[in-house]
């Protein structure tokens, strides 16, 4: 066994650049082979054609010295026979041994020319493995960036740098999301840890009702971010199951559960609510009508206003959303469709009014229904929001996506 290792160990590696050397190379000593054996059949056959001596191109041979006793008509003709046909077989013979000569040194030619252009061929490839060799998570900024023409290395090299490309945003989004989750699950702990600290230091039944209310209230906070992060995480997994569903009944049941709110802040609701049926996750959909109308109540103004339409097309359903409030400047509307990011403190929400994680869900939901959205910042203050779903059923989506490309922002 340790001598068949060795051996193995002595054997060169069978390299794409080695397999290459030998396919080049045995085809052209394949290609030599017949046309050796191509010329040599007719060279000949040259030489045995009737009534052209020794062929074309073939010097005549001299004629066989005769003795004078040799006047034998037969016997002559029979010399010069043999004669012929020896000068015949050592012009067959080496015709065969030169060509074998000139073929083998070709051959080696050849072999070397294929090895040094299997390099060069490969050598944007080992380019490419090398640089994939160096990645890590703390250098996914790094690109490839090949040089050289539209062929299928350079497709290959421009496919990997846009891959690199999605996932250095997905494991940015993902340390973001980590470091805003962990910050946002220590502030409960922190509110309910001070609370004690404070009954503990001065007991009373004062003390200790304070103290139960705000445990009380940094508890149902916590739970709620924990049930929104379970949410934002089911709904990126994609939809594993499709049942009917009205958009609109969704859409009444959110307004519904935000009725005491609305009436609290005084606002105006115009409502238009056309039967929008499709097919996807029940929980999900809900969810997503549910965010979006708290959304709207939580980050308006008193006395302001909200408009809620839903639309049925031919193959989509369509929820449109738009609220009063204060103003979001343009270029920061893409920002809030990501977890854990708020325009302003107020749409934090200082009180404890919101994580950040609403309009993060509306998207990872629409996503996971292979829908689109839309938003646009009102130039009065307050945001509109559009949410496109298609009505049939579709394959279920990867979890893994672009984390850039998901949103239509509208200035």
């Amino acid at each position: 066994m340790t001598a068949v290792g060795s051996i193995a160990r002595l054997r060169p590696a069978a390299t794409i650049r080695l397999r290459l050397t030998v396919l080049y190379g045995g085809l052209f000593v394949a290609v030599g082979v017949l046309l050796l054996t191509i010329t040599y059949g007719l060279f000949a056959r040259q030489l045995q054609a009737p009534g052209r001596g020794t062929g074309r191109g073939v010097p005549r041979p001299d004629p066989p010295v005769l003795s004078p006793h040799a006047n034998d008509p037969g016997s002559i003709r029979e010399r010069i026979v043999e004669a012929l046909a020896q000068q015949r077989a050592e012009a067959l013979s080496e015709l065969l041994t030169q060509s074998v000569l000139a073929l083998a040194l070709v051959s080696i030619v050849a072999t070397a020319l294929g090895w040094v252009m299997a390099g060069r061929v490969l050598g944007p490839l080992r380019d490419i493995t090398a640089a994939a060799r160096r990645l890590s998570t703390h250098n996914l900024d790094e690109r490839i960036n090949l040089r050289g023409p539209r062929d299928e290395l350079k497709e290959l090299a421009d496919t990997i740098d846009a891959m690199l490309g999605r996932l250095a945003a997905a494991f940015e989004a993902q340390r973001r999301f980590v470091a805003n989750a962990s910050h946002e699950l220590r502030t409960p702990l922190t509110v309910q840890r001070a609370a004690v600290d404070v009954a503990l230091a001065r007991p009373s039944l004062e003390s200790l009702l304070t103290m139960a209310r705000r445990i009380r209230a940094a508890t149902r906070r916590h739970e709620h971010l924990i049930a929104s992060l379970l949410t934002l995480a089911r709904s990126e997994r994609g939809i594993e199951r499709y049942d009917p569903v009205d958009l609109a009944a969704a859409v009444r049941d959110a307004l519904a559960e935000a009725a005491g709110d609305i009436e609290l802040k005084g606002l105006r609701l115009a409502h238009a609510l056309a039967p929008t049926p499709l097919s996807g996750d029940p929980v999900l959909l809900e969810r997503l009508a549910g965010n979006l109308v708290e959304n709207a109540v939580l980050h308006n103004a008193e006395g302001g206003w909200i408009d809620v339409r839903t639309e049925a097309g031919p193959g989509s359903v369509t929820l449109h959303i738009a609220n009063s409030g204060a103003r979001v400047a343009p270029e920061a509307v893409a920002a809030l469709f990501e977890p854990f990011r708020r325009h302003a403190p107020d749409r934090a929400g200082g009180t404890g009014q919101g994580h950040g994680l609403g309009l993060s869900i509306v998207a990872a939901i629409t996503h996971a229904h292979l829908g689109r959205y839309a938003a646009k910042a009102r130039e009065g203050g307050g945001l509109e929001v559009s949410v496109t779903l298609p009505r049939g059923v579709r394959a279920p989506v990867p979890a893994v996506k672009d984390a850039r490309a998901a949103p239509t922002i509208r200035a």
